[in-house]
């Protein structure tokens, strides 16, 4: 693909929810106003620039830019700010939800503004998953990740039994995760031999028999292992040793009684091109106004 991002057309009757003055609230650490810009990307609309052809053509892809190293697609926010660019090229007016879930399967980014005072600000890829998924079913980035240190044998012995008599469950893992908003959790991974439906009932009624076991007011959450996408899951596959593993059960054995060594609290997995995993979530700005595209995909 030469000189941008594919991107398709969609039809469009959202009114524009506040991004411009979302956007102007941004600044390092203010990472609430980072999330208002979040919610209102989702509820609002871009202006994405194209490098070649035009809304709804065959033909159409978005421009790119690349920044330290990660892809991220341009936009702008408003008409206004599409004749202030001065982009000379077409565009196509896009939903910010219908865009997040576009690029993040890709591992692109969204680069808001990139012609303004500053160089606009980058919204990474693990973002726009949260934009696409729902804010309120992700949790905020950056995620501080480790291994648990909750004493807890009575939990992980009755998961690992329970685990054992559901057939769907191959392996099971365990990090604990601090959000930057809300409470830390007690995140298990899940590896199935089957992902439909019906199996992730089966895993929900076996985390809810086993939690009888854990202390009370102790958050869980599951994770599927087979979610490229999902950061702790990433994490899981390369730090996090299975606790349960059926092909090896009876050599793994229940989860360790004291508390694992510290790892380093984000992953350094390789990820699929174009782009490698950012360190964390939260918003990239700019002080040299970029230039795009800079390179072919």
């Amino acid at each position: 693909m030469n000189g941008g991002i594919a991107g398709d057309a969609w039809g469009i009757d959202v009114p524009q929810a506040g991004v411009e003055h979302a956007l102007r609230q941004v600044a390092p650490g203010r990472f609430d106003a980072y999330e208002t810009l979040l919610r209102a990307l989702g509820d609002g609309q871009v202006w994405m620039l194209l490098w070649q052809g035009r809304s709804g053509s065959l033909d159409a892809q978005y421009g790119n830019m690349d920044i330290d190293g990660y892809g991220y697609a341009p936009c702008v926010t408003s008409a206004q700010e599409l004749a202030a660019s001065g982009w000379p090229r077409s565009h196509e007016i896009v939903t910010g939800r219908a865009i997040a879930a576009e690029l993040y399967r890709e591992r692109w980014g969204l680069w808001l503004n990139p012609h303004i005072a500053g160089g606009g600000v980058g919204i990474p890829w693990l973002d726009l998953r949260r934009v696409a998924i729902g804010l309120d079913h992700v949790p905020a980035g950056p995620l501080t990740i480790s291994q648990p240190s909750l004493y807890i044998p009575q939990f992980y012995e009755l998961l690992t039994q329970t685990a054992y008599r559901t057939p769907v469950v191959r392996t099971l893992r365990a990090a604990w995760v601090q959000p930057r908003f809300g409470e830390a959790f007690l995140a298990l991974g899940v590896e199935l031999y089957d992902n439909g439906p019906q199996a992730g009932e089966t895993v929900r009624a076996m985390v809810q028999h086993a939690a009888a076991a854990a202390p009370a007011g102790l958050p869980l959450s599951t994770v599927a292992m087979a979610d490229e996408y999902d950061p702790v899951a990433m994490w899981m596959r390369a730090f996090a040793r299975p606790f349960f593993d059926r092909n090896a059960y009876g050599a793994t054995g229940p989860f360790p009684a004291t508390a694992p060594s510290p790892v380093p609290p984000r992953p350094s997995v390789p990820p699929a091109p174009p782009a490698p995993l950012p360190g964390g979530n939260g918003p990239t700005t700019q002080s040299a106004q970029p230039t795009f595209p800079t390179r072919d995909v």
